[in-house]
């Protein structure tokens, strides 16, 4: 499973090359409002000197704060502000006697103060600077803290939402094989060893086909058209006429993204639940086409939809466990809703309804997101009597429930 690795702000990419860059450009300008201040008010330019090494004590202080600072921040809250407010107090001590030694080299006997006079007189300069140069550092380390463990929160957020979506396509194959295995058992029983062995032929060529793509991965939908072709010639080999295809699939949609094996319960149910029940057996569309910047597909089926004897197989539809004869594992539907659910959130759609004669439809409708650069191919279409879908087999839907209204 991938990892989504933290992201930092694009500044702070480095930490170190982020501190030195604030720490050339605080003391540069520092330095550059002190001068430009004292040539305002006229003083003589060789005070630039005394501002320069005044800026340079400070720049050296900070430098021995940060160090301290680093080794308290992750303190108890008690050590970390009494600590730093003791760093704080002797450093402006320290940073106010070099500026009043330092002034009282350079003015000599001109300016009549004590050592005293100037220190007290100098205090607030470096309490105000290297005070708010502290409470600068303290918020950009929280700030840092603050995203780094954010993005920690949404690392781990997706993490289990691929491990969701993992677990739940990873139910796929034992509900498949629950059914297949079964009908190749009654093969078996019924002496007919050709068609079993053909069925456990193509079964193998399913499960290579599926299990290549990784859990929680997305195919195009015409690779998942083709899977599903897969699965339908191992059914073909059971049902044989009594199991009728039609795929109306629009080119613009055979590129577009989706979770991998997301058609291929609903077909099963549809076979489950339709054809199997029926000694004419029944047919199952599948149809996709792109509406703006969504993409709805529906799978339909003519079996006996909810008002008929069949309610049992109509509750198994809507993903519950069957309460007849009828075995159910009660992965089906609802698995489909989980996994939109994990991959979406509110952003798709998922409606089954029964048409009045019998029949069953699912439409499921997510984002359009097309594969890049990928060429629009028609390749040979999965149906059983690989003939031209007619006009009259386009499944259309109500506007008001396609848009969940």
């Amino acid at each position: 499973m991938a990892v989504l690795q933290i992201q930092p702000a694009p500044f702070f990419a480095s930490k170190n090359r982020a501190f030195w860059n604030l720490q050339l450009a605080g003391w540069g300008g520092a330095f550059l409002l002190r001068a430009v201040n004292a040539a305002a008010n006229g003083l003589p330019l060789n005070l630039l000197a005394l501002i320069l090494v005044t800026t340079i004590t400070g720049f050296s202080i900070s430098l021995v704060l940060s160090v301290i600072y680093r080794q308290l921040i992750d303190r108890k809250p008690i050590v970390t502000w009494g600590g730093t407010a003791l760093v704080l107090f002797g450093a402006v001590i320290v940073y106010a006697s070099i500026d009043a030694w330092v002034q009282g080299i350079y003015y000599g006997g001109t300016r009549d103060t004590t050592f005293a006079q100037r220190f007290i007189g100098l205090t607030y300069i470096p309490l105000t600077i290297l005070g708010g140069w502290s409470a600068l550092y303290y918020a950009i380390n929280f700030f840092l803290t603050v995203e780094k463990q954010a993005d920690r929160l949404e690392r781990l957020e997706a993490q289990t939402t691929a491990a969701q979506l993992a677990m739940l396509r990873y139910q796929l194959n034992p509900h498949f094989l629950f059914n297949t295995l079964n009908s190749i058992s009654t093969l078996v029983l019924l002496k007919q060893t050709e068609p079993a062995n053909a069925m456990l032929t193509r079964l193998s060529s399913f499960l290579r086909h599926t299990l290549i793509a990784e859990p929680g991965s997305q195919v195009t939908l015409e690779q998942e058209i083709e899977t599903l072709g897969l699965y339908l010639d191992i059914e073909r080999m059971r049902f044989e006429e009594r199991l009728r295809t039609h795929f109306e699939i629009e080119d613009k949609a055979r590129i577009a993204c989706l979770p991998s094996m997301l058609l291929q319960p609903l077909v099963e149910n549809a076979i489950k639940y339709a054809v199997s029940p029926q000694e004419e057996g029944a047919r199952i569309s599948v149809t996709a086409r792109v509406i703006g910047d969504r993409l709805r597909m529906t799978v339909e089926d003519s079996g006996p939809g909810i008002d008929s004897p069949m309610d049992h197989a109509i509750i198994d539809h809507l993903g519950n466990p069957a309460p007849s004869q009828t075995v159910s594992t009660g992965v089906g539907l609802a698995n489909i809703r989980n996994r939109l659910m994990q991959a979406y959130g509110d952003s798709h759609l998922f409606e089954t309804r029964s048409e009045p004669g019998g029949g069953f439809t699912v439409m499921i409708e997510i984002p359009y997101e097309p594969l890049e650069e990928a060429p629009v191919e028609t390749p040979d279409k999965p149906d059983d009597a690989g003939s031209t879908p007619d006009a009259t087999n386009v499944i259309t839907l109500n506007p008001q429930r396609a848009t969940g209204s």
